[in-house]
């Protein structure tokens, strides 16, 4: 199967334009054009976050497309779910990161041996002005993230990743941390990924990412959201 990797953080907003707002407020960038996926009736932005450990990372804010046609299934990162609508409603909010695997269809193997159900496996694609885009990624038919957004989304991109081609934003991210109730069975998940960029530790749910930003130090936080 491999490792896996920290691959992108998930922004949610209400709007793209308030989830923007937000960034530039908070992280004191402006976020470049990402693009949409119809069929999940998202769009988004982008921002490359690598670091030295992180070297592929980047930041997605995500909204519901009011453009898109209702896609006629749950919208992946349970941005269907009323409490999270109602969270990000409130401003734009951490909920979730996405882990990158060579090898998804292993991890996903690996996840059902502890009876965790991470989802099928979507083909995707969405066309870019460096090339056409092409991953795998696993969402399960209600939506749902699991965990409260710690147990990351798997994905494995073609033969392009997006960060390469995204420049330089003044960007970084430093640490990501995890905090769960049930902090052995989150772990235990994370083992079965061959996630070890990340850890989990006892506490109230909540998803921990700590930036480095032109704004200073920044951290951002789900608190169970």
């Amino acid at each position: 199967m491999g490792e896996s990797h920290v691959d992108h953080l998930v922004v949610a907003a209400r709007t793209l334009d308030e989830g923007v707002q937000w960034c530039e407020a908070t992280l004191g960038v402006t976020p470049r054009a990402g693009g949409r996926h119809a069929f999940m009736g998202t769009h988004n932005r982008l921002l490359r976050i690598s670091s030295g450990s992180y070297p592929r990372a980047y930041l997605e804010i995500i909204a519901v497309d009011p453009a898109a046609p209702p896609p006629g299934r749950r919208r992946w990162f349970d941005l269907d779910d009323p409490a999270l609508q109602h969270a990000v409603q409130q401003q734009p909010r951490l909920i979730h990161f996405v882990a990158s695997t060579l090898d998804a269809a292993s991890a996903l193997k690996a996840l059902s041996g502890l009876g965790i159900d991470r989802g099928p496996l979507l083909h995707a694609e969405r066309p870019t002005p460096e090339g056409l885009l092409r991953w795998q990624i696993t969402v399960r038919r209600d939506g749902q993230r699991l965990f409260y957004g710690a147990l990351p989304t798997l994905i494995q991109w073609g033969d392009t990743h997006p960060a390469d081609a995204m420049p330089d934003s003044g960007l970084a991210l430093q640490a990501l941390r995890i905090s769960h109730p049930r902090p052995a069975d989150v772990q235990a998940a994370l083992g079965a990924i061959a996630l070890q960029e990340v850890s989990a530790g006892q506490g109230p749910p909540n998803l921990v990412a700590t930036l480095a930003t032109p704004k200073g130090v920044v951290v951002l936080e789900s608190r169970g959201s």
